[in-house]
């Protein structure tokens, strides 16, 4: 039996060309879909990073950006600090200082309250020596101080405010010019009369009729009835007290003593 040996054909060779292009083309493409989605996911990853970066800037800017106020806050707190200190030291000194005040002020205390008493005695004494203007007044004002003084609503302070306030109202009437109604004793009797006085300088009085008008005698320490030539004299003296009439020269009786006049 003879077997043939068939030669190779000539085709084979463009269709391993064909199958050789078409494996490559395929390789090729495949790794440009490789390269595509490498590039892709390159590109992805780029941009959360860049996103990440991004929130972390900012993140980093909102935190540099409270640091700051933190810090400033902490400046604040410290100035404050330091301002409540300078106060808790003066407060101290203070305390220190308004200790030593009232014990000055204990001190001072038992050294007025005494005093006080000794006014309002001298003040009664003077109403009892001096010339009997408003004579029930003052006295019901040194009554009105005595009884005060052992009150215990009413603070030292205003008690010797009360009482330099008597003074002063003392010191009033030897200055003022002044009529009033009042009451005297004259022959042992008791008279409703008007009384003008001109500081401590002038007392008189006048009946309710006007018939009669009587001076105050300090050195005698009594009302003595004066003569009729001079009424019209002392008339004037009350008129002119009760604003009637102007301002003008008047002779009036003196109610001085000798010591006083001179």
């Amino acid at each position: 039996m003879v077997i043939k040996v068939l030669k190779p054909v000539k085709f084979l060779k463009p269709c391993l060309a064909v199958m050789l292009a078409s494996s490559v083309s395929s390789v090729w493409a495949s790794d440009l879909q490789n390269a595509a989605n490498v590039t892709e996911k390159s590109h992805t990853n780029s941009v959360k990073s860049q996103q990440r970066i991004d929130a972390s800037s900012e993140k980093t800017l909102t935190m540099r950006a409270e640091i700051e106020q933190l810090e400033q806050e902490i400046k604040n707190l410290e100035v404050y600090r330091d301002h409540l200190t300078a106060l808790l030291a003066n407060q101290e000194e203070e305390v220190v200082s308004f200790e030593s005040q009232i014990d000055e002020i204990q001190d001072t205390r038992q050294g007025v309250v005494p005093l006080m008493y000794q006014m309002i005695d001298a003040l009664a004494s003077h109403i009892e020596q001096d010339v009997p203007i408003r004579v029930e007044a003052r006295n019901n004002r040194v009554s009105g101080l005595q009884a005060m003084m052992s009150r215990a609503d009413v603070s030292d302070a205003e008690k010797y405010r009360r009482i330099l306030e008597a003074y002063m109202i003392e010191m009033d009437y030897g200055t003022k010019i002044a009529v009033y109604q009042g009451n005297i004793e004259f022959e042992g009797q008791q008279l409703d009369v008007e009384i003008f006085y001109l500081g401590r300088l002038s007392l008189l009085a006048k009946s309710s009729n006007g018939a009669r008008y009587w001076s105050w005698d300090q050195s005698k320490n009594e009302w003595l009835l004066v003569d009729v030539k001079t009424h019209k004299d002392l008339e004037q003296a009350f008129r002119l007290a009760d604003k009637q009439v102007a301002p003008t020269l008047l002779t009036l009786p003196v109610s001085l003593t000798s010591a006083e006049m001179k």
